[in-house]
């Protein structure tokens, strides 16, 4: 028999954050999340975001043992600005039992009857800046610390379980060359002179602080057309930047401004962390930080996280200023592979970007959608 709880403790949501512990200990591509950042993310008290979402957990049980998992969100700023009448839900885990998995989401169903929603769409965290997406492609790849990593059973029962794909993303690997390309070059020193842009270069992490605000506000700009998006506010930029700033290295962000020093692109990149999380396996204590401090001194492959240009610049070839930038860095470091952040397949515009970096697509996750 299974039964389906919601949370009402503290150990409990200590029981739902450790599961996939579980779940996965004989999985060598799962990296697990940090244990301290998911029961802060999934806290109430500690997240902003609740002040325009809600959330109801629960777990599965079969002979008194946890078998799944799953996050019921409300997204009010979705729903009521928006007009998008979903329920989300994320953090989806579960043995490999169809059963199991129809009723943990029989509690998303449950919850969007009871708010007069239309449909229920996920794996989804509670905005677009979080992870997204069961994995369908790249099984035998390791997540990023961005992303979920998934069994294929996951895909397989909801598709038997009438849920239609709804966003798909798409990942890629480039290849970083020794020498940056003549053309890059070229056209970045056009770009510079033409629009009277420069570089800004930061030397410590207290210097880009001034600019964070400034480049979420491109994010906004650069993905508000996109279908999974949500504006980020204010609390919640406050929120990533405590949240993230630990893992940033000031080397690895490029900010370009125009002639009276307003932002008008950026990007951030990271060396690769999902080694040095899989050693760390939930804790930073007592070795965790020293793997995550060695992943940013030696690491010959980086993960692009966040690009972001101004409209009123998209098309006029901002992005070849970024990757010269990029690949004078990644060959000072001795970096040779980058893997992307998850794109929507429809972003053809980002991905025309890697074309002269022989791309290889090497994972692909989507979102699943059902009427309720």
């Amino acid at each position: 028999m299974i039964e389906v709880k919601q949370l009402t403790s503290k150990s409990d949501l200590k029981k739902f954050v450790t599961f996939p512990f579980k779940l996965y200990k004989d999985s060598k591509y799962w990296v697990p999340s940090l244990i301290k950042d998911e029961m802060e993310t999934l806290d109430t008290a500690k997240n902003p975001v609740f002040k325009n979402a809600e959330a109801w957990y629960y777990l599965a049980y079969k002979n008194n043992e946890v078998v799944g998992r799953i996050a019921v969100i409300l997204n009010h700023l979705e729903v009521n600005e928006q007009g998008k009448k979903k329920i989300r839900f994320g953090w989806l885990d579960m043995v490999d039992d169809i059963e199991i998995t129809k009723a943990l989401l029989e509690k998303a169903y449950e919850k969007g009857r009871e708010h007069n929603l239309e449909y229920a769409e996920g794996p989804v965290g509670f905005s677009n800046m979080e992870k997204a997406g069961i994995l369908t492609m790249g099984f035998e790849e390791m997540n990023t610390m961005i992303t979920w990593y998934h069994y294929p059973y996951y895909a397989e029962h909801l598709e038997k379980l009438g849920y239609e794909k709804q966003a798909t993303w798409v990942e890629y690997t480039l290849k970083i060359p020794e020498a940056i390309f003549e053309k890059v070059a070229k056209f970045s020193k056009i770009v510079r002179e033409r629009y009277k842009l420069s570089v800004i270069r930061f030397k410590d992490k207290k210097e880009i602080l001034p600019y964070v605000d400034d480049m979420f506000g491109l994010l906004n700009k650069t993905y508000n057309t996109l279908q999974t998006f949500v504006p980020i506010q204010q609390y919640q930029i406050d929120y990533y930047k405590k949240k993230y700033f630990s893992f940033i290295h000031p080397d690895y962000i490029c900010c370009i401004k125009d002639e009276t020093g307003k932002l008008i692109a950026f990007s951030i990149v990271m060396p690769s962390f999902s080694k040095a999380l899989k050693k760390a396996n939930g804790k930073l204590f007592p070795f965790g930080w020293n793997y995550i401090l060695q992943a940013q001194k030696k690491n010959d492959t980086a993960a692009f996280y966040l690009i972001g240009i101004d409209p009123e610049y998209q098309g006029k070839g901002v992005t070849a200023i970024i990757f010269e930038e990029m690949q004078h860095l990644f060959n000072s470091k001795g970096i040779q592979t980058v893997e992307t952040n998850p794109e929507l397949k429809e972003n053809t515009a980002v991905q025309l970007l890697w074309k002269d970096y022989n791309p290889v697509q090497h994972k692909e996750r989507s979102t699943f959608r059902k009427t309720l």
